[in-house]
């Protein structure tokens, strides 16, 4: 019973609502009044009276996760089903329709339908893409919407523009989706047979004979197995004959067709001509030579009997039986086996080995697992040592090895990769160079001082005389750049001279160029970390090897250096200078231990000060050279360092660092730029980019200009003297800890 519209007797509907907006009904369109919200709906979003909520796509049930949109979520996913529709066929007595299979994909992403239909061989329809990929309208009078996927069953008829497709089943990944989504599935149904195809593969039943004829297919065999060939090493003794000779063989078993080929291996200064084939690529029969036969004689088929016309029109009988035909036997894979002899036209060859695929072949194929090979050479004898002839004089030594090696003469090679590594880059210069005094009884020429360059990239040597004021010796190149024989070597001889390598270079050697004696006496700065960096190949650098050194010889004299070095250290500081330290090494040892390893000692437990200034110099150089190019770009240059610093920590590595300078085009030097950098990193050898980039900005923190003279010396421009801080004192404490192990 309803209650009567009296005042307090209805229910108001706004309560609770708080949206009361209206919906925009007319509008101007191509300046004509109209009206454009037929489907918008009424006061607060409230559906009018009649209106149904249609979706313009299809609406998925929210899930766990994030919150993508469909054409992410379900991007590259395609429902697929099978349909199939009928086609009316006029005018024709074989069939009055036509059923045509096809294929419906469904993309998820965006609703949009594709309809494939399959090719068939020889059916005279153009197939393909019956439908192509877009939003589908519903048939009328709802053709203002499109297809979803709520519209989509198995057993259901869908109509793609007057056509009725009837769905029949779908794939799995179809089948588990929908269910998934809670669409109760309807059972798959079978597609109707067409009835002209019916027909025509009656047809083509009813064509096969009863009895057919024998088929002879060699296309599978060759496209199984084409490029496949087995490959045998075969022996052929054909010593009886009249200049006969043992010969080698390769045979080719061409699994494609089964045809062979032999090919002869022509050994170097044999006498013989290289054939290009020994038996051309064919069938080998078994039992050859064999009697020639008739034309016709050998075919692959026999006819009984011929009825009508040749030609067309014709008709034969075939004899499955092939009475009278004549078989020949050829060889087959499985006749070839290492040790097996072969008939090649009259021809005993013996199989003696074979490659790694045919062994894999017959493995896999026949099982065989025994591959000894057959040995058809008799053992080679000694072999004879070659000797070379004495050098006579001419020339170098290389050079006249390389005469006697052929008849060609050819140059002496060069280590190229050698000359490539240790040349000069940047301001590592690969050279290594020593101070030396002449070793002699000549008051003037035992004051004169030498400079001893070896060079790494090609093992040269050049000595050079600096020039002393008041000395009466006109200083300069004292011996040309090039490769010097150690002494008191035979001339005339077969072997190759031995020359002055770099392990023969250190401070105290004695060495004899041209009848000339020097002893080195000191070297530079680089060549000490050169040979402590590369301590394998120079043992007297090698700190490792000194210290062992040191223990057998120190072991029984612990007492006498821990009294000298009281002696030297009043104060029990730890420390004391080089020089009685050298002393006291240099005669515990009694001559064990070289000049060059009671250096190497020094410097590695001596105390030495970092000077700051060689920074300055460099920064000075680096601004002058950004002063020069008028580079202000400091702002974006810090910029693009930030930018490429991921994780904001303030420091790159020194590789990305001089590449991103690179990139940025910074008119500074790469060997000043390398030099700076290495200044400025950590122990992880990582940059600190906001203090490099402050310390080369010319325009906020300028330094005074230095020249570039002070910063790199070249081969010619050092005399001798020291170029680091010379080592003054050592920390003898953790030398003998070292050496005797801790003390109490």
């Amino acid at each position: 019973m309803a209650l009567p519209l009296l005042p307090g007797n209805s229910f108001n509907r706004n309560l609770g609502k708080e949206k009361f907006n209206k919906s925009q009904h007319f509008d101007y369109s191509n300046g004509i009044p109209k009206m454009v919200g037929e489907e918008k709906p009424g006061i607060g979003g409230e559906l009018l009276l009649g209106q149904k909520m249609r979706p313009k796509y299809t609406v998925f049930p929210r899930g766990e996760g994030s919150d993508a949109p469909s054409w992410v979520a379900f991007d590259k996913q395609v429902l697929c089903f099978d349909a199939y529709f009928q086609e009316s066929v006029h005018e024709k007595r074989e069939e009055q329709f036509r059923i045509r299979r096809c294929k419906i994909y469904f993309y998820l992403e965006d609703d949009t339908i594709q309809v494939v239909e399959p090719e068939i061989k020889n059916s005279g329809i153009p197939q393909g893409t019956f439908i192509r990929r877009h939003r589908i309208p519903l048939p009328p009078p709802y053709d203002d919407e499109c297809y979803t996927l709520e519209h989509f069953n198995i057993n259901q008829e869908m109509v793609f523009y007057s056509r009725t497709f009837t769905i029949t089943d779908c794939d799995a990944f179809t089948r588990n989706f929908l269910r998934k989504l809670g669409v109760r599935l309807n059972s798959p149904s079978a597609t109707p047979k067409d009835p002209y195809s019916t027909v025509r593969n009656q047809m083509q039943e009813s064509m096969k004979p009863l009895r057919p004829f024998e088929r002879l297919d060699k296309l599978k065999q060759f496209l199984d197995h084409d490029r496949h060939v087995l490959r045998f090493f075969c022996f052929w003794d054909d010593s009886d004959a009249m200049f006969g000779d043992p010969r080698e063989l390769t045979l080719h078993y061409f699994l494609a067709d089964d045809t062979i080929e032999i090919r002869e291996v022509v050994q170097a200064n044999s006498g013989r001509d290289a054939a290009p084939m020994f038996l051309q690529r064919n069938k080998l029969p078994k039992h050859a030579p064999a009697p020639k036969h008739q034309p016709g004689e050998i075919a692959d088929r026999t006819v009984l009997n011929v009825f009508g016309p040749m030609g067309q029109g014709g008709r034969y009988i075939v004899d499955s039986h092939k009475t009278g035909a004549v078989h020949q036997e050829f060889y087959k894979d499985c006749d070839l086996a290492i040790g097996a002899v072969i008939n090649v036209w009259g021809r005993k060859v013996i199989i003696c080995d074979c490659d790694g695929f045919t062994k894999e072949y017959y493995r896999t194929k026949y099982g065989v697992e025994d591959f000894t090979p057959v040995r058809h050479r008799a053992s080679p004898g000694p072999r004879l040592e070659k000797k070379v002839p004495p050098y006579n004089g001419f020339g170098s030594e290389e050079d006249s090895l390389c005469s006697c090696q052929g008849l060609m003469p050819k140059p002496p090679q060069k280590d190229f990769r050698k000359m490539m590594e240790k040349d000069r880059h940047g301001l590592d210069s690969n050279v290594l160079r020593f101070v030396a005094k002449m070793i002699t009884d000549s008051p003037v020429d035992s004051e004169r001082k030498f400079i001893i360059s070896y060079f790494l990239c090609d093992d040269t040597i050049a000595v050079f005389e600096p020039p002393q004021r008041n000395s009466g010796v006109i200083g300069g190149k004292f011996l040309e750049r090039g490769r010097i024989k150690k002494p008191e070597q035979e001339l005339f001889k077969s072997e190759l001279s031995q020359y002055f390598k770099t392990q023969d270079l250190f401070v105290g050697a004695k060495l004899s160029f041209n009848g000339y004696n020097f002893q080195l006496v000191d070297t530079d700065e680089y060549t000490f970390n050169y040979m402590e960096k590369h301590a394998d190949e120079f043992p007297m650098a090698n700190i490792s090897t000194i210290i062992s050194k040191m223990k057998e010889i120190c072991d029984t004299k612990l007492k006498e250096i821990k009294k000298c070095f009281v002696m030297n250290d009043p104060t029990s500081t730890g420390v004391i200078e080089y020089a009685p330290f050298r002393n006291l090494l240099t005669e515990v040892a009694e001559g064990q231990l070289s000049e060059h390893e009671i250096m190497t000692v020094g410097r590695h437990y001596s105390i030495r000060e970092q000077h700051e200034t060689d920074t300055d110099l460099l920064v000075s150089v680096a601004q002058e050279q950004l002063r020069k190019k008028t580079f202000e770009s400091f702002l974006e240059l810090a910029d693009f360092f930030v930018h490429n610093d991921r994780k904001k920590s303030g420091f790159l590595p020194i590789q990305e660092s001089r590449t991103l300078c690179k990139a940025f085009k910074l008119p500074v030097a790469d060997d000043l730029l390398r030099e700076i950098m290495a200044r400025f990193q950590n122990d992880q050898e990582e940059l600190d980019y906001n203090a490099f980039l402050s310390a080369i900005d010319w325009k906020e923190h300028p330094l005074p200009y230095s020249q570039p003279g002070a910063l790199i010396q070249t081969d010619s421009d050092w005399n001798g003297e020291a170029t680091a801080p010379a080592v003054k004192n050592i920390n003898y404490m953790i030398l003998v800890e070292d050496v005797f192990g801790k003390q109490d």
